[in-house]
């Protein structure tokens, strides 16, 4: 999508409500933090038994978690992005699936946040309000050509419908709506489709198979004939301006708080063990030099992951705002910044935490590796989320930009290539 073609709000058009947050954060995440707290607690035996999180995310529904973002005035808690984000880190300590199984959604709804003040748009403030989750659907199954969409929606009887088969479908076995990356068959536009989960022409499977992040519901979905509204097919282009930066924002969120979790484990761990070696240097682990100095290298590692995922969660907050302030160009440098950051953030979290999640074993014991303790699962999530968007296009991308000044792709697909010349 060219940030060329930026959609200037005109003068007499008044913002929807105020882009600025007066919530205070911790009176909004003490609403939260026994819900996390409840949601931790049951975390390993989801992990070991590979159990999806269908309890953990009822309990943050019925709670208004998925509408944090939506202003106080509509039913919401008109949290900000940073906020927002921060509350993420938390519930990622608790467990990370939660987070990336809520990505979808989130994201929908920051693209109802930027879109004009009307009744649809009002409608779907509503709905987040009373507990209706979105999950995610843009990724093509099976060998299709990069740029290419084989998911269409199309009129048939008089009534729209989408048809297609989509992987990766985060959190979409959650949810209540699915935010379908699709085209027109009419037209051939790019469009997202609303489509309602409750209906028997969507059919989803948790056929994921990866060694981390193995409760996100993040498996294949199928749609014959699945209905869909007209006012629930959006043009693409229409699509909030920093969406690619806000979706990456995630995984920074899901990488600070699984470092969180390493960081809890790590000091858990040493202070209950009993065991001690010939070779170490008191009498009990927790007095050792040596090992409190590796929990502390892994505390400063967390820190300066949190800390940098928040600041890039700062840009994009600017970035939300410049929708309502009516200056194309002003919004067309603050999505530069929002993107150049987020990547920056992606390329240095997941080296901190990785390297937390390894040295975490370097404080313990090799009963540690004990798979009940399932103490792996903080490497093997950070090591998927940090496989997401590769971390060598995000480098490419920042030192261009750094060098040039090259604007960086706000928009990116995956895809079969024409394959490699012999």
């Amino acid at each position: 999508m060219s940030r060329n073609n930026l959609k200037v709000v005109p003068a007499n058009e008044t913002p929807p409500f105020r882009a600025h947050t007066t919530v205070d954060y911790e009176t909004l995440a003490q609403r939260y933090r026994p819900i996390f707290k409840k949601i931790a607690a049951g975390a390993l035996v989801r992990e070991v038994q590979r159990l999806l999180p269908h309890e953990p995310i009822d309990w943050l529904k019925a709670a208004g978690f998925g509408a944090v973002r939506i202003p106080v005035e509509y039913g919401g808690s008109g949290a900000s992005v940073p906020q927002l984000f921060h509350l993420l880190i938390e519930l990622g300590e608790a467990d990370p699936n939660v987070v990336q199984a809520l990505r979808g959604h989130f994201a929908f709804v920051e693209d109802r946040l930027n879109a004009p003040a009307d009744a649809q748009r009002d409608l779907w403030f509503k709905r987040f309000v009373q507990g209706d989750l979105v999950g995610n659907a843009w990724s093509e199954v099976g060998s299709v050509a990069l740029g290419d969409v084989n998911t269409k929606v199309s009129l048939k009887d008089g009534k729209w419908v989408a048809n297609g088969s989509k992987f990766y479908s985060t959190g979409s076995i959650f949810a209540d709506w699915i935010d379908l990356y699709a085209r027109r068959a009419d037209n051939n536009a790019d469009v997202i489709a609303a489509v309602n989960t409750h209906q028997s022409g969507v059919r989803q499977s948790d056929d994921w198979d990866g060694f981390g992040q193995r409760t996100t519901g993040s498996g294949t979905s199928v749609y014959e004939d699945a209905q869909v509204d007209a006012e629930n097919i959006f043009p693409f282009e229409t699509r909030f301006k920093y969406q690619t930066a806000f979706y990456q924002l995630f995984h920074l969120a899901t990488l600070a708080g699984i470092g969180r979790a390493v960081e809890r484990d790590v000091a858990q761990e040493v202070r209950a063990r009993q065991r001690i070696y010939s070779s170490g240097n008191a009498s009990h682990v927790s007095q050792d030099a040596q090992i409190q100095q590796v929990v502390g290298q892994i505390s400063a590692l967390v820190y300066a992951a949190e800390a940098t995922a928040l600041r890039a969660a700062q840009t994009a907050q600017r970035a939300y705002e410049a929708r309502f302030v009516g200056d194309a160009e002003v919004e067309r440098q603050v999505n530069i910044d929002t993107e150049i950051e987020s990547a920056k953030g992606q390329i240095v979290i997941s080296e901190l935490v990785l390297r937390a999640a390894t040295d975490l074993f370097n404080a313990l014991g090799a009963s540690a590796a004990s798979r009940s303790k399932a103490l792996d699962r903080h490497w093997r999530n950070a090591r998927t989320i940090s496989s997401h968007n590769p971390i060598v296009y995000k480098s490419r991308i920042v030192g261009d930009f750094s060098i040039n000044g090259t604007e960086p792709p706000y928009i990116w697909q995956i895809g079969s290539g024409p394959g490699r010349k012999s």
